[in-house]
């Protein structure tokens, strides 16, 4: 029999506030980090969700002494210190980081590849800091990056292999990330509009989150979440576009709820990628169906925060348990009209709920998708 895994404790940096419960008010509020930012040179400004660099800077200097660390590094190690904190390292405790592109913005106007750009240098500066005495693991799957993440983390504690993980995604806007998706003609005139049929594309964000992921219930009766079921699959269909019939993503969704011995009707929630895209909102909503998830309430998060990338799918996690902790459902800010050929049933309002099982799914580039079930 495999051992039973749960997230016990979790944290998150964002343009929205530097902690969960500043979020959540934000989030409450129907606040958005979204907003016109210059970020390229000759360009016209981009809807994106930053993160203040001033304030980041003065909240690290709160916690850290040291200076010598990328701006995307200090939202790292932002994000873990306080479950560092309160939870104990020891040396079968993994250290997972989930991101797509790091350090990218190191390659800038460079000649030779800085260290601190590859992602296993990346790890290691992190999990040295902390003092892991175990080698880091780098997931870096496109967008589903994040929620595997903790795919990843369930799976090694089950084998045996360690006893406990701490879990950080994390990714910043940068210029090659906004032309990039600019070139696909992915990147929305406006603040995003995931599912309505005005929706016109993507906004992007940046953001770090973390969680620990242990095979111990925790102490605290008012805060645990079993991950009772996982699955990632590659439909292989294109490069950068879903699968019009949404075969990567029912599989993944299909799988998980199958490990987490559950049927499509006893799924409270779905926490649904969404990232206002043509495409990519109507494959999710085909393999909702296919599923039959399309009565079961559902928002996404991608209007408030941006498309965050390898974070993406943790800190929508963490807002997703955070959700089921407060019995509370956030609407899918900018939705007024469905724009998918099949139903789906988007959250219009804030609303109480009892909320035990959650779907949490992600997809990316080159087909990836990835689903997991959270159990309160």
């Amino acid at each position: 029999m495999k051992k039973e895994i749960y997230i016990t404790d979790y944290n998150c940096i964002t343009p929205l506030g530097f902690d969960v419960s500043s979020n959540w008010s934000a989030l409450l509020e129907r606040k958005s980090g979204i907003a016109l930012h210059k970020i390229i040179e000759n360009h016209e400004p981009f809807y994106a969700s930053m993160i203040d660099s001033e304030k980041l800077n003065e909240e690290f200097s709160k916690n850290f002494n040291n200076q010598n660390f990328t701006r995307l590094e200090k939202m790292f190690l932002l994000s873990l210190k306080p479950l560092v904190e309160r939870n104990h390292i020891s040396d079968k405790t993994a250290f997972i980081l989930s991101t797509t592109k790091g350090n990218i913005s190191l390659l800038k106007n460079q000649d030779t590849l800085p260290e601190g750009v590859f992602l296993s240098g990346l790890a290691q500066k992190i999990a040295d800091f902390f003092g892991f005495k175990t080698k880091p693991i780098v997931v870096s799957n496109a967008c589903v990056s994040g929620v595997m993440a903790i795919a990843v983390a369930k799976n090694m504690i089950q084998t045996g292999q360690y006893k406990d993980a701490f879990v950080i995604a994390g990714d910043e806007i940068s210029e090659f990330v906004i032309s990039g998706f600019n070139s696909f003609q992915a990147i929305g005139t406006e603040i995003c509009k995931p599912y309505d049929k005005n929706r016109n594309g993507i906004n992007i964000g940046e953001a770090a989150a973390a969680v620990y992921i242990t095979s111990e219930p925790t102490q605290n009766e008012n805060f645990s979440f079993k991950v009772s079921g996982d699955s990632a699959i590659n439909d292989a269909n294109h490069i950068s576009g879903p699968s019009r019939t949404g075969d990567g993503l029912f599989a993944s969704i299909k799988n998980a709820l199958k490990e987490a011995s559950i049927s499509a009707q006893q799924i409270d929630f779905i926490s649904a990628h969404g990232t206002a895209t043509i495409y990519n909102d109507e494959m999710e909503a085909v393999a909702f169906n296919r599923t039959n998830l399309q009565n079961v309430p559902l928002n996404s998060l991608k209007a408030y925060y941006g498309h965050c990338l390898g974070a993406s799918g943790l800190l929508e996690s963490i807002i997703s348990m955070e959700s089921a902790l407060r019995n509370t459902l956030i609407p899918s800010k900018n939705f007024e009209e469905i724009g998918t050929s099949q139903s789906l049933n988007i959250i219009k309002e804030n609303q109480p709920a009892k909320i035990k099982y959650v779907l949490k799914t992600a997809s990316g580039f080159g087909g990836c998708n990835a689903a997991i079930v959270l159990e309160k």
